[in-house]
């Protein structure tokens, strides 16, 4: 596998040389068969429907929007959030409700 890193800027496309030799080693991977990989192994018919129903479940969320709450929240915390990438926002709202649910950890913030 290659791994090949470019810099570029919002809005601007990576230079033709490196598309150049990402398409070369896209279709050299082409030419070899898929290896089995013990790190990321086939998913099983069970969890291809456990994963079929929480999208399913996603997607029926995301018509019931979550409401927009404002929060103060110290810099490097939000940081550290915002360092997982897109959809941080996200997490943040599931520790938090992980957090309301457990009492052991409410009572440390009382």
């Amino acid at each position: 596998m290659a791994i090949i890193t470019s810099m570029v800027r919002v809005g601007q496309k990576p230079p033709k040389d490196v598309i150049k030799e990402v398409k070369r080693i896209a279709r050299e991977a082409k030419k070899h068969p898929d290896a089995y990989d013990p790190d990321c192994p086939p998913s099983t018919p069970e969890a291809l429907v456990e994963f079929a129903a929480m999208a399913r479940e996603r997607k029926k969320n995301k018509h019931n929007p979550l409401p927009i709450v404002a929060l103060r929240i110290q810099p490097e915390v939000l940081a550290k959030y915002k360092a997982l990438g897109q959809g941080y926002t996200r997490i943040m709202a599931d520790v938090l409700a992980a957090a309301a649910d457990n009492p052991e950890i409410l009572s440390k913030v009382r």
